[in-house]
């Protein structure tokens, strides 16, 4: 008998106990243990049901991740869910915690399920590039039908108790904190009711329900929209229209067939290593797991635009109070409207209630006067990229705030240092970088200066879990990581439509690799006058910025999304870019300024200058410390600008295309083009010589 597993009996029910910290994942000594434990419950005489219970903070929470990429020891899940299910003795699973993946599988194996109220349920596969394999895409339906089973799977989103208990998921829920009494309850009415077995793989009734419905071929065709070039979602989709097609043995071995082949799925590595990163990245080198955390009681937000009503935002979700201080009472006031009218948005489309939009508005209060942040534990200050205006708000800031209060800049690219030498103490300033739109988008780049102090790092690492943020910690300097990058992006992407290319030719290569938008059209999401007054900022500061069609773009009013025209036109109501004849004409003008004869380019060009570019870039940041590791440089891209995560990130993606791919083809654009963006990281030539990858730092 397995010790992580182990069996006794209470009166007539026969308790089968997983206890495997942290999270009773479903490792090999798990799996056998559950086979061992429920023999021996099926020869006990005297148990009449048997009860699956699970010691600590949760039920089987999935797969166990440390056997991620090695070959499965038998049994196999799958084998060890046929005979729970063929027990002759009902099984229970008690739940409390979260029962994903696998460890929902377990309990949809069993024969009743109970849950406590506090209990999340959910088949997360699809998030790495998987399907449920050991029949949750063949159980599932049948119990909730074809469309439920679908959109938990292929989303791969948790239900609550209560929601579980509607779709039939689970056959009762408890209100209590006791699992095990729970339980032992639960199974003694089965007992005493004389309740017989009952397997789900029986039940037909949901999904004879679902045949001939075009159920599958609605969800494929969502998909195409909201999975585009995804490879498992499409998979999933055909796996439970197996179950509904096919007998369940036929569909079980449909399953695995799946299965296999998402296996065998480049995506896959990506997805894994997105998983694991994300993870990671909370792990800050150098910064000991003790250094002390400052308690966030309390928030100051400056400027009530949209990033800073963004920001307000995730702290009152999270129950923070914040107060906003704005110049002018009209300011406050049209930033209070926009952040409930977000709120009521989400009320309406059910994902909180009316009650807490009330709760969250009322945490949030507006002042026009700095003293408001005389107690205040966080200070954002979150207004538009001019060095000379934050210096001036750090000093003012630096005089009212109490002393251990940190004094945060939400900017995108100005150097933290400088900022806080308008204060007498840099050691509690430190960058903290939101995305856009601010209350939806998960990164959150935390910038170090020179002298910020571990206790502040370690705290704005800590604040980011408790607004549900990706945190990153990354260093100083022009544009951190990932405006760094991109910024080589965008200047490269306008080279290319300098020299011949169309902004919807630009957009369309990156978007085929798997953004969700261009080059181009986030620009005109984020607004053309950003980007404007960056540049306008670098000019300022005596950096040679050449004047750009953007440019103009700016002065004629055309902003982007915001102004209905920007790159491209946009019609009321709508989002998509529309190319403009217009712009052609600017472009065209300018290029005639500048005495450029366009050219033909190719879509290959504009993949290897955009990304490779991209690249060369992340690997100088790896060399200067701005990034510690690779795996940082790919979470700040996959939850800050769009890189699709089944590619794993910039850095994991140019491991699998190859460095000296990549090498060959910086060094080809140094020589032909030029420009220190183009001369090739130090570190990338090393590694192309000693034969290893961003993945061995």
């Amino acid at each position: 008998m397995s010790e992580v597993v182990t069996y006794n009996r209470e009166g007539t029910v026969g308790v089968i106990t997983v206890d495997y910290p942290p999270v009773n994942a479903l490792g090999h000594a798990v799996r056998s243990g559950l086979l061992a434990a429920l023999e021996q419950g099926l020869k006990d005489s005297e148990a009449k049901v048997l009860l699956l219970v699970c010691e600590g903070r949760t039920f089987i929470a999935g797969a166990d991740i440390r056997e991620f990429g090695k070959p499965i020891q038998e049994p196999s899940l799958p084998e060890v869910m046929n005979v729970f299910e063929n027990s002759d003795k009902p099984v229970v699973a008690a739940i409390h915690g979260t029962a994903l993946g696998g460890g929902l599988e377990t309990a949809l194996g069993c024969h009743y399920r109970i849950a406590l109220s506090s209990a999340k349920v959910g088949l997360p596969e699809v998030k790495l590039g998987l399907l449920p394999g050991a029949g949750g895409t063949q159980r599932l339906p049948r119990l909730t039908g074809a469309r439920k089973a679908l959109e938990m799977i292929t989303t791969g989103e948790f239900v609550g108790a209560s929601e579980a208990l509607k779709l039939g998921i689970v056959d009762a829920v408890d209100e209590g904190d006791d699992i095990k009494a729970a339980g032992l309850a639960f199974a003694n009415s089965i007992a005493d009711e004389g309740k017989p077995v009952r397997r789900v793989r029986d039940l037909t009734d949901k999904i004879a329900a679902d045949q001939g419905s075009d159920v599958f071929d609605e969800f494929r065709a969502q998909l195409e929209k909201k999975a585009r070039g995804l490879f498992s979602p499409f998979k999933c989709v055909d796996a439970v229209e197996a179950a509904v097609t096919l007998p369940f043995d036929e569909g079980m071995k449909r399953e695995r067939e799946l299965f296999v082949q998402c296996m065998d799925s480049p995506q896959r590595g990506g997805l894994i290593h997105a998983f694991f990163a994300e993870r990671e990245v909370s792990k800050v080198k150098g910064l000991a797991k003790d250094t002390p955390v400052r308690d966030i009681n309390s928030v100051g937000i400056i400027g009530a635009g949209t990033m800073g009503g963004g920001i307000a935002m995730n702290f009152a979700n999270v129950g923070i109070p914040v107060t906003i201080v704005e110049v002018k009472q009209e300011a406050l006031d049209k930033g209070f409207a926009i952040i409930r009218k977000n709120y009521e948005n989400s009320a309406k489309k059910g994902r909180i209630t009316t009650q807490q939009v009330e709760e969250r508005m009322a945490l949030i209060s507006g002042s026009l006067s700095y003293d408001a942040f005389k107690d205040v534990d966080l200070v954002i200050e979150a207004v538009f990229e001019n060095m000379a205006i934050k210096k001036e708000i750090f000093g003012q800031l630096d005089a009212v705030c109490k002393p251990g209060a940190i004094l945060a800049s939400n900017t995108s690219t100005l150097d933290i240092d400088e900022i806080a030498s308008a204060t007498k103490r840099p050691e509690d300033v430190v960058g903290m970088h939101f995305f856009s739109p601010a209350n939806v988008m998960k990164l959150l780049e935390n910038v170090r200066g020179s002298k910020t102090s571990d206790e502040v790092k370690a705290t704005v690492m800590a604040v980011a879990k408790k607004i549900k943020k990706v945190g990153v910690l990354v260093g100083n300097c022009y544009g951190f990581v990932g405006n760094r990058m991109l910024h080589k992006r965008g200047a490269e992407a306008m080279a290319l439509v300098n020299e011949g290319a169309t902004p919807q030719q630009v957009d369309k290569v990156l978007t085929d690799l798997g953004y969700p938008m261009g080059q181009f059209a986030m620009s005109d999401l984020a607004g053309i006058d950003v980007g404007y007054r960056i540049r306008q900022e670098r000019r300022n500061s005596g950096e040679d910025v050449p004047l750009s069609w953007m440019d103009k773009l700016a002065e004629q009013d055309r902003l982007g999304q915001k102004t209905m025209a920007g790159v491209y036109r946009y019609e009321e109501g709508s989002r998509k870019p529309i190319p403009d004849p217009a712009v052609d004409a600017i472009i065209a003008e300018f290029r005639q300024e500048q005495g450029i004869t366009p050219r033909d380019i190719t879509d290959q060009e504009i993949l290897e200058r955009c990304m490779f570019v991209m690249i060369n870039e992340g690997a100088k940041i790896l060399e200067e410390g701005i990034a510690d590791r690779a795996l940082d440089i790919d979470v700040v891209w996959i939850f800050g600008y769009g890189f699709p995560a089944y590619r794993g990130g910039p850095m994991f993606w140019a491991d699998q295309l190859g460095l000296d791919t990549i090498l060959n083809a910086v060094e080809k654009y140094h020589d032909d083009i030029g420009g220190d963006q183009w001369k090739p990281s130090a570190l990338l030539k090393r590694l192309v010589a000693e034969g290893k990858s961003f993945a061995d730092l």
